[in-house]
């Protein structure tokens, strides 16, 4: 009798994700499982059909070489060979044998249901990252369900040991030479199954609620950040270790300042008499001070001025970096006919090569080229 669709097995579309999968299968699951069918030979068929349809679909590999060759992918030496009722594939045996020198993470005994990490983005200020912000953040995640304190379990009973690996988690097959030990796919590895599962969670322990937390942004926060939140994740599965959540800062670009590590950097607008005569003007800072620079008489365009420890917070410190200002001389622009009368007589003063050093330096320059090209 040929096998039917893996896809039509568990009642998703080709496309769908891991995510729809893992739905479809658990929903199923649950319906067919032998331990809420003592007795029925169809519904024990039909949770094995789950289950060999989801360990197939479930892993990127499997479930490529399956929509390229169907199920003789997994037939007659290919990379199932045996079935997923009596072996594995070579792959899976290589896993099982040296994951653990290789990295891998399936070995081992029970697994802990832990919950999955979560992670969170946030945008500050320049000026919150000076001060430091604390702020009311509120994160979507999984919780343990209030009807059965995360158990998974109806109130009176609890989990039984599981009838396909009998509480140890794990369940061996034979594939050629080898003998395989794998987590046990009816329990997930923890060795235990839920007799009556609670109608609230569907015996999964944890139901979807929004999270209200305090975040404490620390002053000198910088771009990138990442900020750790030690078991505010997901609860684990029936009552398994909760995950954490991250938070991921980034520092809005500002109007006036540019940041490098502890220092901030900006351009300051100076009036061309300022810069001629010399004078004093205010910068902002960003503790919503002012400061006063004084502005030497002939104060060029480029030139920096440096204020020692009006920069940026040092994260975990009270020490502060520095404040570099770039001065921009402007030109005077809408002048009216008696300005542009003044500086036409301060033009026709003369004195060129004293006023305007480097100009009359440039020219000079461009003037003696000009001759050399004649010659």
């Amino acid at each position: 009798m040929a096998k039917e669709d893996y896809y039509r097995t568990l009642g998703v579309d080709r496309d769908a994700g891991k995510d729809e999968f893992k739905k479809a299968y658990r929903k199923q699951a649950m319906r067919y499982h032998p331990d809420r069918n003592p007795g029925d030979k169809d519904a024990e068929h039909r949770f094995k059909e789950l289950n060999e349809a989801y360990e197939v679909l479930k892993d990127d590999q499997k479930r490529a070489a399956y929509d390229r060759f169907g199920h003789a992918a997994f037939e007659h030496g290919g990379p199932g060979d045996g079935g997923f009722g009596g072996g594995t594939g070579f792959a899976d045996i290589f896993e099982e044998m040296f994951g653990d020198f290789m990295g891998g993470g399936r070995r081992g005994g029970r697994s802990s249901g832990r919950g999955n990490d979560l992670r969170y983005n946030m945008q500050v200020t320049l000026e919150e990252a000076f001060n430091g912000r604390k702020s009311t953040i509120r994160v979507p995640t999984a919780v343990a369900c209030e009807t059965c304190n995360g158990t998974g379990s109806t109130k009176g009973s609890g989990p039984v040991a599981c009838s396909t690996c009998r509480g140890a988690g794990r369940v061996r097959s034979q594939s050629g030479f080898f003998t395989v030990e794998r987590t046990c796919p009816t329990c997930g590895g923890t060795g235990q199954v839920i007799k009556d599962p609670c109608r609230t969670c569907g015996g999964n322990g944890r139901a979807q609620k929004e999270k209200t937390l305090q975040v404490a942004i620390p002053a000198g926060v910088e771009d990138g950040t990442r900020i750790r939140l030690a078991g505010e994740g997901e609860a684990g599965m029936r009552g398994g270790p909760p995950g954490d959540l991250y938070i991921f800062v980034s520092v809005a670009s500002h109007r006036i300042f540019q940041r490098d590590g502890a220092n901030i950097y900006c351009r300051m607008p100076v009036a061309m008499t300022t810069a001629a005569l010399g004078g004093q003007v205010e910068v902002p800072n960003l503790d919503g001070s002012r400061v006063r620079i004084t502005l030497p008489a002939g104060s060029q365009t480029g030139e920096q001025f440096r204020l020692r420890g009006k920069g940026m917070t040092v994260l975990r410190s009270q020490a502060r970096g520095d404040m570099f200002v770039e001065a921009i001389v402007e030109t005077p622009v809408n002048l009216t006919d008696e300005q542009k009368g003044m500086l036409r007589e301060f033009e026709g003063a003369g004195n060129h090569e004293r006023h305007s050093p480097e100009a009359h330096g440039f020219f000079a320059k461009v003037k003696e080229l000009w001759e050399d090209l004649k010659e």
